[in-house]
């Protein structure tokens, strides 16, 4: 007993630094921010002989809040980087943001307003279906919805049936414990939808992986050259059951723009002419 009242005696103590004063209140007042640094008990009652406790003043008050705010931000990037690392096939994707959108995409505000209301989507099950030409921005779109829930601490998995049926092949994983991991991210995006080889037992997995997450009831955003007409009207069975699984659980948006790539490609050729040129200062 005489160890543990020594311990709270010493937890009762403010320690004082060389700039702090005894006010007229008869307590430790800190010298920067001239705040008490120790209270009185309430109703003059006292606790192994003490009439006092140690009080935050406001700078260290302020300091405490910091390392604590400090903390939790190294906490926060901590998990959201391992969320990123784990969650995308490719790290380029990381960089498909809201904050590096070059405002040429019309349909962004559709992406913005999928994580503002994230948790009624969730809660119904509402997914993407992102159809267009090749470089239209649905891959993009799709990265700052992901970008932008990881950075919530959502968990997200983009990544693309080649790797999804590479790991199912390859992979140390148990067939059935990797689609099942696949299905426990709150979102998945399928990225290049329908660009799968069409083998047998490749379209047999790409069904079972499509029909779990239905099972599951969470959404799905799926990127995709084909046009929902083509889903639509597949060519054969096994396609069928693919495609009609996808549209009951997507809504299509059509990407109507340009093909950014292309266009950010000639930019860097004139760029480079110009360089070459000696037409314009590096």
């Amino acid at each position: 007993m005489n160890g543990l009242t020594d311990t709270i005696l010493q937890m009762m103590d403010t320690m004082p630094e060389q700039e702090d004063y005894v006010g007229e209140d008869g307590l430790l007042h800190c010298g920067k921010c001239h705040k008490p640094k120790e209270a009185y008990f309430p109703k003059g009652r006292a606790l192994f002989g003490r009439d006092r406790h140690p009080s935050e003043c406001d700078c260290r008050r302020a300091e405490r809040e910091r390392q604590e705010k400090k903390d939790a931000d190294e906490k926060h990037n901590a998990e959201v980087e391992r969320l990123k690392r784990e969650g995308f096939s490719n790290p380029a994707m990381r960089h498909w943001t809201f904050e590096n959108d070059n405002g040429k995409c019309p349909q962004i505000g559709k992406a913005h307003s999928y994580v503002e209301k994230w948790e009624t989507v969730r809660s119904e099950n509402l997914g993407y279906l992102l159809w267009g030409n090749v470089g239209s921005g649905k891959s993009y779109f799709a990265g700052c919805i992901a970008n932008a829930l990881m950075e919530k601490e959502i968990p997200v998995c983009m990544t693309n049936f080649a790797t999804i049926l590479n790991n199912l092949f390859y992979g140390a994983e148990n067939r059935n414990e990797y689609i099942v991991r696949l299905c426990s991210y709150p979102l998945l995006i399928l990225d290049d939808f329908g660009m799968e080889r069409g083998t047998e037992y490749g379209l047999e997995q790409v069904y079972n992986v499509i029909d779990s997450r239905y099972i599951s009831k969470k959404p799905l955003i799926a990127t995709t050259n084909l046009t929902p007409e083509q889903l639509r009207n597949p060519e054969n069975v096994p396609h069928a059951r693919i495609y009609g699984r996808l549209l009951e659980m997507c809504v299509p948006v059509c990407f109507t723009g340009g093909d950014f790539r292309r266009i950010t490609a000639q930019q860097k050729m004139e760029r480079l002419k110009k360089l070459m040129e000696g037409g314009e200062s590096q």
